[in-house]
């Protein structure tokens, strides 16, 4: 069946006063939803398929107050479906089955309906709850749009998932979501219904911030800053401090087990592998405001020490030692200083990764070639038998060689002979590393 052009629809739905003014400003019409113009833009994904009238099952990804539920809403308005809602916190197999059932219903009725079945929060359904979903979703009984915070590619197993159209939403915008506070202040049979002037505009801009892309967040916001006003002053007047009071410490999106922790030390990670000091401080700052625990940071940060700095610089590895034993004793906030520190000094040494190449390569190498004899003079003789059988026989010791170096002799297994797995850069002290291995691997007769 196909649905109604995209565009402006009522719903008929007059919201009660006593809602949250957040529930109250949900968008009616697709029109009305903010942001999300990679979705529902003219030739965008979402909205070619709303005006084909065909909506698949799909996902929507995103973080929270973007409009996931309010696009499903949307979706099963405008395709004229009947919208079941489950949130995967509370509801089980037997809910499904229910739904199913009435979906069944609708579907052999005399004036046959689609069903359109939302659920909240899918990631927090298990294998068997989501498992329960296939048979329905695959028959076309139900249209399910789920929604999720977290990656679906690791959230939802792969029989649903591939059964799904997976959408991303994007937090909003500031101005979007100035707009949409706007719109709530003055709206009188939605929202709030006062003068645009009512509260000052510097205060509309710092809710806006302090929402961090949150749609929900930022009418909520609004709506306490409205009441708290009028209960000090008496009126919808506003200062400054009252503001800073409501707003308080602004809370940025961060999940210590999800995504966002891991995009974010990808960030720091990279920023000082990409010699950016600058960077790397603010995605260490913004994960510290997040909350991880600092230690986790301090053992990241020896780690990159070696991966990506290695002998270019030894002292970058002793560095974040010592940083990570200053945070043991001062604890924060004063040990997060030392951190810093080994964060900025990584970022702004010189960059190998030719010891953490080398040693891939060596494991690669290993498990490749299986369980090679060592050479007999690389052999230790502890016992007559041994030292009969030759164990070690033709062994030079090097310190007795000129220079140090038993030239010629070889220490791999002869099937490896000449193999090389350590490259230097020619970057920080791998540069004098580079030629004194050069001279070495010519004396031995290796390659150079």
């Amino acid at each position: 069946m196909a649905g109604r052009p995209p565009g402006p629809m009522s719903t008929g739905h007059r919201p009660d006063p006593a809602h949250p003014l957040a529930e109250r400003m949900r968008p009616q019409h697709l029109d009305e939803v903010a942001g999300q113009a990679h979705l529902l833009a003219a030739g965008a994904p979402l909205r070619l398929l709303l005006e084909s009238g065909k909506i698949p099952s799909l996902v929507f990804w995103g973080p929270p107050g973007v409009g996931k539920t309010t696009l499903a809403r949307l979706i099963a308005q405008h395709t004229e479906a009947e919208f079941l809602t489950l949130s995967a916190v509370l509801a089980g197999v037997k809910d499904i089955r229910e739904a199913v059932a009435q979906a069944q219903a609708l579907r052999q009725g005399l004036a046959p309906r689609r069903t359109v079945l939302f659920i909240d929060e899918i990631h927090r359904f298990n294998k068997a709850q989501q498992d329960a979903l296939l048979p329905f979703v695959e028959d076309g009984t139900l249209v399910l749009i789920g929604a999720t915070t977290e990656n679906p590619s690791f959230e939802l197993n792969a029989a649903l998932l591939s059964r799904l159209r997976v959408f991303v939403l994007r937090a909003l915008e500031e101005a979007d979501i100035a707009a949409l506070l706007r719109r709530a202040l003055c709206d009188r049979e939605r929202g709030l219904g006062l003068r645009e002037d009512a509260l000052p505009a510097s205060w509309l801009a710092r809710i806006a911030e302090a929402a961090d892309g949150d749609a929900r967040r930022a009418l909520v916001l609004l709506e306490t800053a409205v009441e708290l006003s009028r209960a000090e002053r008496g009126s919808g007047a506003a200062d400054e401090a009252l503001l800073e009071k409501l707003i308080g410490r602004g809370l940025r999106r961060f999940d210590k087990q999800g995504e966002n922790f891991y995009d974010q030390i990808s960030a720091l990670h990279k920023s000082v592998r990409g010699s950016d000091p600058d960077a790397a401080l603010y995605w260490f700052a913004r994960m510290l405001d997040g909350g991880v625990d600092p230690v986790y940071l301090a053992r990241r940060i020896l780690r990159m020490s070696i991966e990506d700095i290695g002998l270019a610089d030894p002292r970058a590895q002793q560095l974040c030692l010592q940083g990570w034993d200053t945070y043991e004793r001062l604890g924060s906030p004063e040990g997060e200083l030392a951190l810093a520190q080994a964060v900025v000094y990584l970022a702004c040494a010189a960059k190998s990764n030719a010891v953490y190449a080398g040693y891939n390569a060596a494991r690669e190498l290993v498990a490749r070639t299986g369980s090679l004899e060592v050479p007999v003079h690389l052999r230790n003789a502890p016992t007559r038998l041994m030292k009969d059988l030759g164990y070690g026989r033709e062994y030079r010791y090097d310190h007795d060689e000129a220079g140090a170096l038993a030239a010629g002799q070889e220490y791999f297994p002869e099937r490896l002979r000449g193999t090389e797995l350590y490259a230097p850069t020619t970057r920080g002290l791998e540069i004098k590393i580079g030629e004194r291995l050069a001279q070495l691997r010519a004396a031995r007769g290796g390659k150079s």
